[in-house]
């Protein structure tokens, strides 16, 4: 049987530069075959023969270097991802927006219910109240009480929304009317799963207040339900940040709404998107402790760790979502020396290098006054977001199935290789 080249000692090889063919060169170039010969002709380009006499290659760095030079962006994008076209979030000059509107005045003047529930659908219903239904809660509180009392609130999230899936024997119809119930009934089941902190609020109430329940022993009053209700819209959604991503890939796949939610859960358990609340808070409490920022912040920076709550990749100068999550923190009791911390931190990194508070700050903040544990900011992040995961599958469910399929540039040796 003919078996092809036969490989030589792994050590006589050297592993050779990827190649393209004409057509993949053209269509990385965004030209035809023709075109390209006539940049080799030019001297643009360089061709080799086909050794299997099907053409001609070309070395895959010198196209994409040519593609640059010409000004034509990779089809995946500058950063390796496709460019996925959405209507649900903008970012622009130091602010963003909900469908246009202002996020930071949608906080301010609505509840979270009513902010969610209007990104899904376009009309906005006053006083609207998410109730989960007895059955899917049962499973999920079930489900979730038999965890290790160490897991974390991701963990307990991830579980309540696989146990409210099984609970749920239509959760496979995709229709715009049945996401919507799934949705409407996923997130309060999601909530009044995680065991309660302090005295349990009416199932029926509004969803911040049945939050603060599960993370604080402390009665909120007014102005920590407002507090805990702000940071939950203003973290509703964020364009598409990682969490995102994984949920617009799960509901390409045509996954169900809480997969998609799981999916997006998943990619909030690692340590570099959603969790920074966390060490932000445990920065405040022990500069509280201390009584100086200053120390604590030059410890961080003599063990070569970043100051947490400090800077966004997408915005230069403040974050919104901090500034309007600060002002309302203003207005809650003890709040004061929390705040003043918060100032402290950020003006003596300021010294070094200008950062502006961001949102896991704010977070942190609102964790600490509250008596909430150091993890409370992730699950106000994992719950407040998952109107947004929804609202993003609503829309990629519109759209073409499976079309989250990149093509992988193969980096490593050329075949043939010898059987390991």
């Amino acid at each position: 049987m003919d078996e092809g080249p036969v490989a030589g000692p792994p050590g006589e090889q050297t592993a050779e530069p990827a190649r393209l063919t004409t057509r993949e060169a053209a269509a990385r170039l965004g030209v035809k075959p023709e075109t390209v010969y006539a940049y080799v002709s030019r001297g643009r380009l360089t061709a080799r023969r086909d050794p299997a006499g099907r053409g001609s290659t070309f070395d895959a760095a010198a196209v994409e270097a040519l593609a640059r030079r010409s000004g034509r962006e990779s089809p995946a994008g500058a950063d390796g991802l496709q460019r996925i076209r959405t209507g649900i979030t903008l970012i622009e000059a130091g602010r963003y927006y909900y469908r246009g509107v202002d996020a930071t005045e949608l906080a301010r003047r609505l509840r979270y219910e009513e902010i969610a529930d209007w990104l899904w659908t376009g009309t906005l219903e006053p006083g609207i109240r998410l109730t989960a239904p007895a059955e899917a809660l049962a499973a999920a509180r079930h489900a979730v009480a038999a965890l290790p009392a160490h897991s974390g609130p991701t963990d307990r999230l991830r579980v309540a929304a696989v146990a409210a899936a099984v609970a749920d024997p239509l959760r496979f119809d995709l229709s715009r009317d049945a996401v919507l119930s799934t949705a409407r009934a996923l997130i309060p089941t999601l909530v009044d799963a995680l065991p309660a902190a302090g005295r349990p609020q009416p199932v029926d109430g509004r969803l911040a207040a049945r939050l603060w329940s599960r993370l604080s022993a402390r009665q909120p009053g007014e102005s920590g339900v407002r507090a805990l209700d702000m940071a939950l819209s203003l973290l509703i959604d964020h364009d598409l940040a990682a969490s995102t991503l994984a949920v617009r890939v799960a509901a390409s796949a045509r996954a169900h709404p809480y997969a998609v939610v799981s999916a997006g859960l998943g990619a909030l358990d690692g340590p570099l998107h959603g969790g920074a609340s966390g060490p932000a808070h445990r920065m405040l409490a022990e500069v509280l402790e201390r009584g100086s920022a200053a120390a604590v912040v030059a410890d961080h920076l003599r063990a070569g760790r970043r100051v947490p709550g400090l800077g966004h990749r997408l915005y230069p100068g403040p974050d919104p979502r901090a500034e309007a999550l600060f002002a309302v923190l203003d207005q809650l009791p003890g709040a004061g020396p929390v705040l003043t911390a918060a100032r402290e931190v950020a003006e003596t990194t300021a010294r070094h290098v200008k950062l502006h508070a961001n949102v896991d700050l704010a977070l942190a903040v609102l964790s600490v006054t509250a008596g909430m544990p150091p993890e409370a900011g992730e699950t106000v992040f994992a719950v407040g977001r998952s109107a947004g995961w929804i609202a993003h599958a609503l829309e990629e469910y519109g759209e073409k199935p499976l079309r989250m399929r990149p093509t992988g540039q193969y980096s490593g040796p050329r075949p043939p290789q010898e059987l390991p």
